[in-house]
């Protein structure tokens, strides 16, 4: 699976969220100054070439839709993060939020209490 530029992952984000859209409506979301209508039409181009968007046509117009689930794109970009990052080493991704003081203890008990119960 390929990874998404920051534009296109916006996109997808929106397209998540709507689960079905046309270019209209996507861009309606985003907050002032609103990208431009050929913007957003480029850009869902571009993610359908790479398989993450599909449509549905209504005459001239289409109405997109994600491929790719948001956890599937959410996993591999997290594995793929943690690879180059931290050696593949989620347990120095967590040691590195402690130590940034983005992760206090209620939070690493809350992720010690979740692994315990998939066990």
């Amino acid at each position: 699976m390929k990874q998404l530029t920051q534009a296109e992952e916006e996109i997808m984000q929106v397209l998540w969220q709507l689960e079905k859209a046309f270019v209209k409506e996507i861009v309606e979301k985003f907050d002032d100054p609103k990208p431009a209508y050929n913007t957003i039409s480029t850009l869902i181009r571009i993610l359908e070439k790479k398989g993450f968007v599909g449509y549905q046509a209504f005459g001239k117009s289409h109405q997109y839709y994600p491929l790719i689930e948001k956890a599937e794109y959410s996993k591999k970009y997290l594995n793929r993060f943690v690879d180059n990052y931290f050696s593949g080493s989620y347990e120095q991704l967590v040691s590195f939020f402690t130590k940034q003081e983005k992760m206090d203890i209620n939070d690493l008990e809350k992720l010690l209490n979740e692994l315990k119960s998939k066990k």
